[in-house]
């Protein structure tokens, strides 16, 4: 029986089809942040020095797949009116994108906690900061290993 040829990646097929920009805009960005690239995100959300502490990350310390990996942030906060989060912004070191997510709070939301699960593309430094109501902010890191990464094609 004969060998039928492999047919040609997506990529492959933009690219024979000359649609090389067009490519590039449709396909997953394979590119991956570096440290450098979440810091200067970091300066961007937040506009005062984050201090250590008050910042509580929840996750594996080892994600055997990073396709869904659980994470849980909490904050120790009164959440009262005079005293509470409005922001927490969750950025990674190594993912294609550094900015993961940004959760507002008011102290309506009665708890400063909230739960996710995001894909990892890499061992990586997840950095949570949170953004209190009297104009401080509060930061905490957790590095979290991959052993296979969850946003490859």
């Amino acid at each position: 029986m004969p060998v039928q040829p492999s047919s040609p990646s997506r990529r492959k097929a933009l690219v024979l089809l000359g649609a090389g920009p067009l490519a590039s805009a449709l396909l997953p960005n394979l590119a991956q942040a570096a440290p450098e690239d979440a810091r200067r995100l970091l300066a961007e959300l937040v506009k005062s020095q984050p201090r250590a502490g008050r910042v509580t990350i929840k996750t594996q310390d080892i994600a055997e797949n990073g396709n869904t990996v659980p994470v849980t942030v909490s904050v120790d906060s009164p959440m009262t009116e005079a005293d509470h989060v409005r922001a927490i912004h969750v950025i990674s070191d190594a993912n294609p994108q550094p900015g993961v997510a940004s959760f507002m709070l008011t102290p309506a939301s009665g708890k400063a906690e909230v739960y996710f699960r995001m894909r990892m593309a890499a061992t990586q430094n997840l950095i949570v900061v949170a953004e209190m109501s009297d104009g401080t902010s509060w930061s905490a890191s957790r590095a979290v290993t991959v052993t296979i990464g969850g946003c490859s094609n």
